[in-house]
């Protein structure tokens, strides 16, 4: 009777290979982006926490910016670092009892506002063209000449109409002025639904300089790359076995019949 055997082609190296899937190599640039990964990524969770706070904003009065319900993340700022044009998270006894506010700060300290001059906010003598309001135009909002005191701040919700806000508090001592100090945070984004970030309104740049936006973009950034690294990390590992698993073929006699 003739032999019959079955033969499958070995490796040029010969025998099963005991060393780690993937080579040396290959498992401590995995291992290293691992832990990379995680530095960025745990690194930018915490410089996020400690840069930035969530709100939900309860009310409609800064729409169509920002909606009610919407979830927003504003940066820690002191009242110093305030600008024309930004919107602001800030509590204000006068107002609200310790319950925080939500508005966009139209005058700093120094200015003068009034409303309206042909639809428009003015403000040093100058007619706004805010865009971020909804048609582009104030909606019937009437404000009397006020000169904004020196470390206060003149704040408008962007929907006029039915937004309780300085121009709601022109009877008070400070002629609805509130505290630079009392501003707690700066938003830079609305995060739920996912709106990104806010623009800084050219209409203010006239005025003087606009303040920069935080580093949201670059946290965001950070705390993505460290996802992909880790998760890009730790799948070499199944990945690499996998591939030598159908690569790796040996030489196996099956005997003779």
């Amino acid at each position: 009777m003739g032999g019959e055997s079955i033969t499958r082609t070995a490796p040029h190296s010969g025998g099963t290979s005991t060393g780690p899937v993937g080579g040396r190599t290959g498992q401590r640039l995995s291992g290293l982006a691992v832990a990379l990964g995680l530095v960025l990524f745990l690194g930018g969770f915490a410089w996020g926490a400690v840069l930035y706070r969530p709100y939900t904003v309860p009310t409609s009065s800064m729409t169509p910016t920002i909606d009610a319900g919407d979830r927003v993340l504003a940066q820690r700022v002191d009242g110093d670092e305030v600008r024309r044009g930004d919107v602001v998270v800030f509590t204000d006894k006068t107002w609200v009892s310790n319950a925080p506010v939500v508005k966009r700060v139209v005058a700093v300290g120094g200015d003068t506002v009034s409303c309206c001059t042909d639809g428009k906010l003015t403000v040093n003598g100058k007619a706004l063209d805010e865009t971020y309001l909804k048609g582009g135009v104030v909606e019937d909002k009437s404000i009397p000449t006020v000169k904004v005191p020196k470390g206060r701040l003149f704040l408008l919700g962007d929907e006029r109409q039915g937004s309780l806000d300085s121009s709601a508090h022109l009877t008070d001592a400070a002629q609805g002025t509130v505290e630079s100090s009392a501003v707690n945070a700066r938003v830079d984004a609305v995060v739920w639904p996912m709106k990104g970030m806010l623009e800084r309104p050219a209409a203010f740049e006239p005025l003087g300089a606009l303040s920069s936006p935080g580093p949201l973009r670059t946290i965001f950034f950070l705390i993505v790359v460290g996802g992909v690294l880790v998760l890009g990390g730790g799948a070499y590992g199944p990945v690499a076995n996998l591939f030598s698993r159908r690569s790796r073929v040996r030489t196996e006699p099956v005997g003779a019949r």
